[in-house]
């Protein structure tokens, strides 16, 4: 079985939030919890937990999780990019792959957590390097990584994360698709808070 690792990326700016997205409640937690408890649920090792400006906040609300590692991105201002390289330079040499989930993405299911950890597994040998979820029809997150690529993501700059990396090597990429596009809702603002508060939370416990 390969060893797969979870990423969060929790560093974010919030600039259309005006306030760090990352903490609000949410189901009686704070919304990067939910990311985080995705990947502990699924057996994902490391948990890596990615900060910026509230670094230690992350590291106390997450306390209760001994499996959940918080790294501190000091060039978190740059973009979404300088994250993930922290933290997959924090997976290097431990994992056959990772699973990139984004803290303000909370309603992402179990289900899709295993479909992609089982397409990776039954088309590695393949040459599969890339696995990623499609709701409705819209690119989402998490995306898996094969360890082969974590050179190449290092090098990733500005705020489009992997995006590059993901063009570059599209041909070896498999999508899972899901009807539920709730699952990938994103909080940016706080009118997306105010829908993503109103959707029944049993509709990502599928």
């Amino acid at each position: 079985m390969p060893r797969i690792g979870a990423i969060v990326l929790a560093a974010g700016l919030s600039r259309r939030m005006g306030e760090a997205k990352q903490f609000l409640p949410l189901q009686g937690k704070p919304l990067f919890r939910h990311s985080v408890e995705r990947a502990i649920a699924n057996d994902l090792s490391p948990v890596l937990l990615v900060g910026g400006e509230r670094t230690e906040e992350l590291r106390r609300l997450t306390s209760d999780l001994p499996e959940v590692e918080v790294l501190d991105n000091r060039e978190y201002a740059t973009g979404m990019a300088s994250s993930l390289r922290v933290g997959i330079a924090a997976a290097s040499g431990r994992v056959d792959a990772v699973l990139v989930f984004l803290a303000d993405q909370p309603y992402v299911p179990d289900e899709v957590v295993q479909a992609l950890i089982r397409t990776y597994e039954d088309s590695r040998a393949e040459g599969t390097k890339i696995v990623r979820a499609f709701y409705a029809g819209i690119a989402g997150h998490p995306v898996l990584f094969d360890a082969a690529l974590m050179e190449e993501l290092c090098l990733v700059t500005g705020d489009q994360g992997g995006k590059d990396v993901i063009v570059k090597y599209k041909t070896h990429m498999k999508t899972v698709s899901f009807d539920t596009a709730s699952w990938n809702l994103d909080v940016d603002t706080p009118d997306d808070y105010r829908r993503i508060q109103e959707i029944d939370p049993r509709l990502h416990q599928k």
